[in-house]
């Protein structure tokens, strides 16, 4: 059940890609960049948050949108815009690390949980960002997020992680008799 509403996540990426473009232009300098990277954290972190429930609170929300705000706005200053793979490719790495990193605290899991949850989002959007530059005709744009193309991959690997790490916590929650209405995940791995 927790993947299916994971999965309509994805739509916030190209949709914030959107609405940063719209209002915010290419993502040329670091100032432009933190306002674009608030509109992607925005969107992502209200999105995730919904599919999520009630296993995070507020604070994932606002967290994202600070985090890939920040982080974008540091891609920027060490790699200049992402207008091509390379840069592209760091704007993901250094966003999403910042992302992952706020994100994984939040989980509460413990700091190991935390790092492999900042390696990962870090990871996926490098990736999310290359899958992008090989299909997207105007990279020279300097979006603020990559496209539909890398948004769905990472889409399935965050996914896939959460419902491994959260399936544990939602067990063990189980096994202690979670309260009526909880959202329990079961793991099968």
């Amino acid at each position: 059940m927790f993947l299916l509403r994971w999965i309509p996540t994805f739509l916030a990426f190209p949709l914030a890609g959107f609405v940063a473009g719209t209002l915010f232009g290419s993502m040329s300098n670091p100032l432009v960049a933190l306002a674009g990277g608030l509109v992607v954290g925005l969107s992502l972190g209200a999105a995730q948050w919904l599919a999520l429930g009630r296993i995070v609170d507020w604070r994932w929300l606002v967290g994202t949108a600070l985090a890939s705000a920040a982080g974008l706005a540091v891609a920027v200053l060490l790699a200049g815009p992402p207008t091509e793979t390379g840069s592209a490719v760091v704007a993901g790495a250094v966003g999403g690390l910042f992302v992952g990193s706020v994100q994984g605290m939040l989980l509460g899991r413990g700091i190991r949980i935390a790092a492999l949850w900042a390696v990962v989002v870090a990871g996926t959007w490098a990736l999310g960002w290359f899958l992008t530059s090989l299909v997207i005709v105007d990279l020279d744009r300097a979006h603020a997020v990559f496209g539909s193309s890398g948004a769905i991959v990472v889409t399935l690997v965050t996914g896939l992680v959460l419902r491994v790490v959260l399936g544990r916590r939602a067990a063990r929650r189980s096994a202690e008799g979670a309260d009526e209405g909880d959202i329990v995940v079961e793991s099968h791995a």
